[in-house]
């Protein structure tokens, strides 16, 4: 009865994670018509957030990102470090966040739960989230990146 209820595109994360700087991932899910190659793809990366505080009963504050279009029935959100990969003569180049978005997409796309993308105006949220799959915890991640692809001269 007086429980407070937040918006759908708040998402409640850690204090810990407040004054992060990495990556901001938001994967989507279910979106995707027609054969694709994934099920999964990133809809955003960034690493701009903007959090809100909001106070709690007891004093206790809870800490959330407000981010924009998020719908709990297609999105999950991710935070990355940035990473790196190694150029032909051993140099560290930094991957953008969309590449590092694939990478996050291609380990969690197994765990993607089959749903159609349209719904009643009266169905209520999903309990469980689009994507059931974990991330597994690394020390050191070494990943076999793709050959780039050469543009075709013409």
């Amino acid at each position: 009865m007086l429980k407070r209820t937040v918006p759908n595109n708040f998402i409640r994360i850690d204090p810990d994670n407040t004054n992060s700087k990495d990556w901001l991932i938001v994967l989507e899910a279910g979106t995707l018509v027609g054969p694709s190659p994934s099920k999964l793809r990133v809809a955003r990366a960034t690493q701009e957030r903007k959090l809100v505080k909001r106070g709690g009963l007891l004093g206790k504050s809870a800490y959330y990102l407000d981010v924009e279009d998020y719908d709990p029935r297609i999105h999950a959100v991710y935070f990355c470090p940035q990473l790196y990969r190694y150029e032909q003569d051993r140099k560290l180049v930094p991957l953008d966040g969309v590449e590092i978005g694939e990478l996050i997409a291609h380990a969690l796309e197994a765990g993607v739960k089959e749903r159609r993308p349209w719904y009643l105006p009266s169905d209520a949220m999903p309990h469980e989230p689009v994507i059931d799959g974990e991330l597994q915890e690394f020390d050191t991640l070494v990943v076999d990146m793709p050959a780039p692809r050469l543009a075709a001269s013409a």
